[in-house]
């Protein structure tokens, strides 16, 4: 009988991803293939792995967009919303927006590895669960507000209770087989990212007609159902008792190599940082380029909005590539394609050509964030991985806040073409630092 280290029809394993020691760690070895079909293992714990997972990634992806729907509904009514709190000034009604849009991804930051901890010793389900009812409550409230500071404290309380999608990433990252796990983190960033693009266009059109109040209730009723879903839905596979007890032992010190981990971190938050340094920036660029005055922002709106539209189209695709040909490969590439995209992008002549070079942007990214969590999962033991992601997590959300700090930085003092520069030589940074810790780490 042929054994499964010589089986021809095991999918490729990535040298970042599984090491003979990272899986004999695992307690969920991923099944063998035979075919297009996998050979569900005789352990029962594995068995319920094979039959929850699809069904699990569905409500995922379905709560994850709803859930950042209801989130990002704020978006355009934001400053609205603050003047209609007492809020008095053009510079005061901007601070005051920034501060509250901030507000929920500093404290989600902050707790995101803490939430990953507990998903590892008391289970993830519970970690949704109580993501989408305190946003639903969070958000509800928010409606509710009746002065500045409060609407600043709740959103300050939605990033602690908050979560979902990250959330989400952990469960499915951990409860997909090994040689899928790229694919369904894909589908869940194609989720994620709509949800993302779907919220501020909805959150433009719904005030007018229900009222700005209670266009949140509509919000925090939304995620309630992601709530419902996630309760009756998700079926986690339960953990042999050994994992469950090595969870509380679990954190940074139970990684047995952080190489791999570290270059991961690095780059999710070089991801974040890459999307986001150009957000300040961007509306006066577009003005340097369309002549006409009343085109600028709806170009802009079409640039901002470009990058994302193109994760969403090849999210899938190039996790399912990943799965097949390597995700350190993946990484590594999309890393050098975005640093080649971003010099044109500080040359063009027209509004045109910066959508399509943020369109072909986002595709280039669009496999990272799956990659990135699918090389982490292999890297982890499973008593650890909650926690691990939920670091990933906190690098994200730290590159979100830098992008836009550095951005507009250098963008005031060295001129708009050298925020894109600039990010480029950091993508490229990233490739190289990529290449060389995660290609390399786990050289058979």
């Amino acid at each position: 009988m042929t054994s499964r280290a010589e089986d021809p029809d095991d999918p490729p394993r990535d040298r970042a991803g599984a090491s003979d020691s990272t899986s004999a760690s695992s307690s969920t070895p991923s099944p063998a293939v035979a075919g297009t079909k996998p050979v569900l293992p005789e352990n029962p714990h594995d068995v319920a792995f094979a039959q929850h997972w699809r069904r699990n990634l569905a409500v995922c992806v379905v709560g994850s967009f709803t859930t950042l729907v209801a989130m990002t509904l704020m978006l355009p009514f934001l400053p609205l919303y603050v003047e209609e709190l007492g809020v008095r000034g053009h510079a005061a009604i901007v601070q005051w927006s920034g501060i509250a849009y901030s507000a929920t991804f500093f404290t989600a930051a902050l707790v995101a590895p803490v939430w990953g901890r507990l998903g590892d010793r008391y289970g993830r389900k519970p970690m949704l669960v109580r993501a989408s009812l305190g946003m639903a409550i969070t958000m509800s409230l928010i409606g509710m507000s009746r002065n500045i500071w409060q609407l600043v404290a709740l959103r300050l309380l939605a990033g602690f209770a908050g979560g979902y999608s990250s959330g989400s990433t952990i469960l499915v990252a951990t409860q997909t087989p090994r040689h899928r796990s790229a694919w369904a983190l894909g589908v869940l960033s194609s989720g994620i990212m709509a949800g993302n693009l779907i919220g501020p266009l909805l959150g433009g059109s719904l005030p007018p007609l229900i009222g700005l109040r209670a266009t949140f209730w509509v919000a925090g009723a939304t995620i309630f159902a992601a709530f419902i879903a996630t309760c009756v839905f998700v079926k986690e596979a339960p953990r042999p008792p050994r994992v469950a007890q090595a969870a509380h032992k679990g954190g940074w010190s139970a990684l047995p190599d952080k190489r791999p981990i570290v270059a991961m971190l690095v780059t999710g938050m070089l991801l974040m940082l890459a999307n986001m340094s150009i957000e300040p920036i961007i509306t006066v660029y577009v003005a340097t380029l369309v002549h006409d005055p009343a085109r600028v922002t709806f170009v802009a709106g079409l640039a901002m909005s470009a990058a994302a539209l193109g994760s969403i189209v090849a999210a899938s695709r190039l996790g399912r590539m990943a799965d097949r040909v390597g995700h350190a490969k993946v990484i590594v590439g999309a890393l050098a394609v975005s640093a080649v995209l971003l010099v044109p992008q500080a040359f063009v002549t027209a509004g045109w050509q910066l959508v399509a070079l943020r369109f072909l942007m986002g595709v280039s990214l669009a496999a990272l964030l799956p990659c990135i969590a699918t090389v982490i999962r292999h890297n982890a033991p499973d008593h650890a991985a909650g926690s691990v992601l939920g670091y990933s997590v906190s690098a994200q959300f730290a590159g979100q806040v830098l992008g836009p700090l550095i951005g507009g930085f250098v963008g005031g003092h060295l001129g708009m073409r050298a925020v894109f520069l600039g990010t480029s030589l950091l993508m490229l940074a990233g490739a190289l630092f990529a290449w060389r810790t995660v290609g390399f780490a786990r050289r058979a």
